[in-house]
């Protein structure tokens, strides 16, 4: 018997890649056969992708207002959609599945073209511009949140929320449960910035825990997430304060160090926000201020009226207000555990299992 056929299409960051990963991993358990399409920034997120084949497409921004980049735009996107079209044509695919992003919309534009079912899953609370373009025609729009705004009112009645797919070390770091902590125990904090670190982060955050009061300070484990740039400032200004205090770029267990963290402090990007709910964890979030339609803040919503979550905008994250408010938090150990395990009741840890379920039904019928 032939195995089903899905042709994943994601856009070039981790953001879009990982959901994509996870489910693709679902379906194989299923019995799927998969293939991905990609641009030449999603390729650096490919390595180990579970796929029989990854092709490399031409894709651009089809929403710009400047005429030469548009004009360029179109070119890249005329060329993907042909290249979708003939790998849609020889491999035969039974769904398409759209993750968002600009490589997305040359094979969610082929499916469309061939007539071949097709759906779409949405990471962030707010519909992205090229799921938005396609959401009228998919055969289910998934969310990653309950909330999702921008999503067209003929495709409303095809929303399900599946939540974002997690991967292995995070489910892993949800059943550890959250650590023990006593009135004189460590405090382990854990900070993370996006794909590369943030700015922000990286200098309001350790000039915020050395002005905490002597005994606080000297209880704390601190794990950051911190530019390149900002890596010797960060680190003396931890050593100066007598925190113990590890930075680093870029950490590749991030599963373990969830695990073992009390509070998380982050942006709220799609990801780590399902994440901080998937694990467990209370959280400071910190959205990104230029983010498209705000979308950071609409993530952390559900965090923040659970009460799992605080969210400081980037004028309010100063190292003064992140200091107090970080002294209320981690000085209510009952509070902290409260927090925690209401941030876990929004955890979808089964997430990329209802994704594979909702794409076996557009094949058998079940999803209407």
């Amino acid at each position: 018997m032939t195995p089903r056929r899905c042709l994943i299409a994601a856009g070039g960051t981790g953001g879009h890649m990982f959901p994509a990963r996870a489910a693709a991993e679902a379906l194989i358990e299923r019995g799927w056969q998969i293939r991905l399409v990609t641009d030449a920034r999603g390729r650096k997120h490919t390595e180990g992708f579970p796929a029989v084949s990854i092709d490399e497409i031409h894709a651009a921004s089809p929403f710009t207002k400047n005429p030469i980049k548009l004009l360029k735009a179109g070119v890249e996107l005329t060329q993907g959609v042909a290249q979708a079209r003939e790998i849609v044509t020889s491999w035969k695919p039974d769904v398409v599945a759209g993750f968002g992003g600009y490589p997305a919309f040359p094979a969610l534009a082929a499916a469309r073209i061939a007539g071949i079912p097709y759906c779409i899953h949405e990471q962030n609370a707010v519909l992205g511009r090229v799921n938005r373009t396609f959401a009228a025609k998919a055969g289910f729009i998934a969310s990653g949140f309950e909330r999702l705004d921008l999503l067209p009112e003929s495709a409303k009645r095809r929303h399900i929320l599946t939540g974002n797919p997690l991967r292995d070390p995070i489910v892993d770091a949800r059943a550890a449960g959250y650590p023990a902590v006593s009135e004189s125990g460590r405090l382990s904090l854990l900070v993370l910035g996006g794909s590369l670190g943030a700015r922000i982060l990286s200098e309001t955050v350790p000039t915020a825990i050395a002005a905490l009061p002597e005994k606080l300070k000297s209880r704390l484990d601190i794990v950051q997430q911190t530019r390149e740039e900002n890596l010797a400032m960060a680190r003396e200004t931890y050593e100066k304060a007598g925190v113990n205090a590890v930075c680093e770029p870029f950490f590749d267990n991030v599963g373990e160090l969830y695990a073992k963290a009390h509070l998380v402090i982050g942006r709220a990007g799609a990801s780590t926000v399902s994440e901080v709910m998937g694990v467990g964890r209370p959280a400071i979030f910190c959205p990104l201020g230029i983010a498209m339609d705000d979308h950071q803040t609409a993530n952390a919503e559900g965090m923040k009226t659970a009460l799992a979550a605080d969210v400081l905008r980037e004028s309010d994250f100063t190292p003064e207000k992140l200091a107090a408010l970080l002294e209320a938090r981690l000085g209510n150990l009952q509070d902290l555990s409260e927090r925690a395990a209401a941030a876990r009741s929004l955890g979808r840890p089964d997430a990329a299992d209802a994704l594979a379920k909702a794409v076996d039904g557009l094949v058998t019928g079940a999803v209407q």
